[in-house]
């Protein structure tokens, strides 16, 4: 988050403290079409729950999301019809070109 120098008209949520809604992830499922696109495999939950060594479907990743905020990728940026998804540095980069261009 600190390398994107995100401004002030920026809301940023924590999910911590305001977990997602399931109307809220339902908007980010429509820009991805995919929860296991959202989904953090490097969660440590996932882990502990051996699920990694299952088969889950896109249904399943969505319930997990819906279960717990860890699972989730983060930082999430939706822009309008455009979202940036977890901290890889391919992610950032086009997340900081495309704000430098708004």
């Amino acid at each position: 988050m600190k390398t994107l120098d995100l401004d002030d008209s920026i809301e940023c949520i924590d999910i911590k403290k305001n977990p997602l809604t399931e109307h809220q992830l339902e908007l980010l499922f429509q820009r991805t079409q995919s929860y296991e696109a959202l989904f953090n495999k490097r969660a440590q939950r996932y882990k502990q729950r051996g699920l990694k060594d299952q088969v889950l479907s896109d249904t399943d990743y969505g319930e997990l999301l819906s279960d717990h905020y860890t699972f989730l990728k983060r930082p999430v940026l939706l822009y309008e019809k455009t979202i940036f998804i977890g901290n890889s540095p391919k992610v950032v980069e086009a997340a900081k070109t495309f704000l430098d261009e708004q």
